[in-house]
C-alpha cells in the first residue's frame, strides 16, 4: 500500500504535502545553518526542527532529505570535488526530487502515527513499534553509499516507549544516517533526546511571507493581515483558516462577543447548530480553536492595555478593549481559556452533544464578561 493510500496526519486537505513543497519561505537562517554544517563537515546525526506549528518545519525536513540524497560529499569527489552548495535547493527534475515527490525514494523514511491493525483506525500517538521498524531500514545499505534519512513528524506524538526506543538509536547512531525530528513543543520531549540533537529553530512569518507561501502552495488566500493575526504567523494555520473559511467564522464569533454581556442567543444558537451538523467535526474543532484564540486575545488586551495588532477582523480592537479593560479582567479571560480548552477536549472525547457543548461554552463566556461593559 502506498503512502498516499493511508491517512496522512501531517497533511492538510487541500494543500500540498510537505514533501511536494519545493520552496520554503522565511526560514533562510535555519537553512543556512544546516548548509554551513554540511559544508564544514559538522553534519550531526540528529536534528530537531522546532518552532510554532505550521511555519514550515516539515517542509524544511523534506528539503533537507532531498538535499542530502542529491548532493555528493566533497570527500567522495577526490581532486574533482564539487563546489560547496550555497542552499538546499534541488532542481525539480532531479531524479531524487522526482522520487521523493512520488513517494518512491527508498532512502528516506517518514515516521508518523500509524494504523492500528486491530481497529483499522489511525493511532493517537507514535508507538515503539513505529520507531523500532527503523532498525530494518538502517540495516539496509544505501545503493550509492550515501545517506539514509528519517523524518519523524511529529516527534511530540511519541509515547514513552517510542521515545525510549528513539533514544537508544540516538545513543548508537547508525552510520550514514540522519534523523530529522519535527517538534512543535520540544520541552515535552525527553531531555536526553533533546541533548543528542542539534536544534534548528524556525520563526513565525509576517503577513507578506504568509501570503507569499500561500500563493506558492496555490491556496486561495483572504486578507493576509487577518490570516496572519489569526494563525500567529503560521502558514499551515493560515491555509487551514483559508480553506475552511476560518476568518469569516472568527468574524461571526466576534460579532457574538460584541453582544456581551447580554449574549445574543439567536447568534449563539446559529453558531452551535453549524458546528453540530453531520460531518462538521472539522468546523466544530476549528470553532473551539477560534474561541480559545479570542479568549487569549482578550487576556492580552487587558494585560497590556491595548488590543493586539493587526486586527484579526474589522472592529476587533474596540470589542476587545471594551470586554477586557484591565489586568483583573485579563486574568478572568486567561483562566476561562484554560478551562474551555480542557472542557472542549473532554467533551469531544466522551462524545457530548456538540451543540450543547458549544452553547455551554458561550454561556460561560457571557458569565465571565464584565457586567458594566457596554
Amino acid at each position: 500500500m502506498s503512502d498516499d493510500a493511508l491517512p496522512q496526519p501531517e497533511r492538510l486537505a487541500g494543500a500540498p504535502h510537505p514533501r511536494e513543497t519545493a520552496r520554503l519561505i522565511g526560514q533562510d537562517a535555519a537553512e543556512k545553518a544546516f548548509v554551513d554544517a554540511f559544508n564544514g563537515g559538522r553534519l550531526h546525526h540528529a536534528w530537531m526542527l522546532t518552532g510554532p506549528r505550521g511555519v514550515g518545519k516539515a517542509t524544511l525536513a523534506w528539503r533537507i532529505a532531498r538535499f542530502l540524497l542529491a548532493t555528493p560529499d566533497r570527500e567522495d569527489g577526490g581532486m574533482f570535488a564539487p563546489e560547496l552548495p550555497t542552499s538546499l535547493d534541488v532542481p525539480a527534475d532531479h531524479p531524487v526530487a522526482r522520487r521523493i515527490a512520488s513517494g518512491g525514494e527508498g532512502r528516506v523514511r517518514n515516521v508518523t502515527r500509524s494504523i492500528n491493525p486491530t481497529t483499522k483506525k489511525l493511532r493517537q500517538e507514535i508507538t515503539a513499534e513505529d520507531i523500532r521498524s527503523l532498525n530494518s531500514f538502517f540495516r539496509m545499505s544505501a545503493p550509492d553509499g550515501g545517506y539514509r534519512v528519517v523524518i519523524i513528524d511529529d516527534a511530540d506524538q511519541m509515547n514513552t516507549t517510542a521515545a525510549n526506543a528513539l533514544l537508544k538509536m540516538l545513543e548508537e547512531p547508525p552510520a550514514r544516517a540522519v534523523l530529522l525530528l519535527v517538534s512543535h513543543q520540544p520541552s515535552g520531549l525527553l531531555p536526553t533526546i533533546r541533548s543528542r540533537c542539534r536544534t534548528l529553530p524556525l520563526r513565525s512569518l509576517d503577513a507578506g511571507e504568509v501570503a507569499q507561501a500561500m500563493q506558492a502552495a496555490e491556496v486561495t488566500a483572504g486578507d493576509p493581515q487577518a490570516l496572519t493575526a489569526l494563525s500567529g504567523g503560521s502558514v499551515g494555520g493560515a491555509m487551514r483558516l483559508s480553506l475552511m473559511d476560518g476568518a469569516a467564522l472568527y468574524g461571526d464569533l466576534l460579532a457574538l462577543a460584541d453582544t456581551l454581556p447580554r449574549m445574543d442567543r439567536t447568534r449563539a444558537l446559529k453558531l452551535a447548530e453549524a458546528a453540530a451538523a453531520r460531518g462538521a467535526e472539522d468546523k466544530r474543532d476549528l470553532l473551539f480553536v477560534l474561541i480559545e484564540l479570542l479568549l487569549n486575545r482578550l487576556a492580552r488586551t487587558g494585560a497590556l492595555g491595548s488590543a493586539p495588532t493587526p486586527e484579526a477582523s474589522r472592529g476587533e480592537a474596540a470589542i476587545l478593549q471594551r470586554l477586557s479593560p484591565d489586568p483583573h479582567q485579563a486574568r478572568v479571560w486567561a483562566d476561562l481559556s484554560a478551562e474551555t480548552r480542557a472542557r472542549a477536549r473532554h467533551g469531544i472525547a466522551v462524545n457530548l452533544d456538540p451543540a450543547a457543548l458549544v452553547l455551554d461554552t458561550f454561556l460561560k463566556i457571557a458569565q465571565a464578561a464584565p457586567k458594566g461593559a457596554s
